[in-house]
């Protein structure tokens, strides 16, 4: 009886070690996923819209037109989208009352979405610049105090 006590200490110090190194694993995998940095860059063009959406995590998604046309298919043609999304309240504010209009806006890239910090793995974090050009002013100044209101 005494002999089978000591591989049995040894078959727990190694369960130990097995569980240690898959948990350890386990967390480099979450980590690398969905908080590492892939990479970061700044697209232009027109945004088409931003909305605050969601069943259980509320979060702001946006689209941007960009200029020139990519073909899906041989033949056929489509322009070039790019979905996004913004943790940033502040930023999306702007972006909201911003709509139509030519933006160039920086963004983090991450390997896969958290639904609490939106749909994509687009994050934008900053906006670069926004080239104003109103049709109407007037109207733009009495419409920015209803929608910021609104949300």
């Amino acid at each position: 009886m005494d002999d089978l006590q000591p591989k049995r200490r040894r078959s727990r110090k190694g369960l130990r070690w097995f569980f240690g190194i898959l948990i350890l694993a386990l967390g480099i995998f979450v980590y690398v996923r969905y908080y590492y940095v892939f990479g970061t860059g700044v697209k232009s063009g027109e945004l088409n819209y931003l909305v605050y959406k969601g069943v259980i995590f509320k979060t702001y998604e946006g689209k941007l037109i960009q200029s020139g046309f990519r073909a899906d298919k041989p033949g056929g043609l489509q322009s070039n989208q790019f979905d996004f999304s913004v943790e940033d309240e502040e930023i999306a504010k702007r972006l909201m009352v911003s709509g139509g209009k030519n933006v160039q806006l920086h963004y983090k890239e991450y390997f896969g979405a958290l639904p609490w910090r939106g749909y994509t793995k687009f994050i934008v974090d900053s906006i670069v610049m926004i080239k104003e050009k109103p049709d109407n002013p007037e109207l733009e100044e009495e419409l920015t105090p209803y929608i910021l209101e609104s949300m």
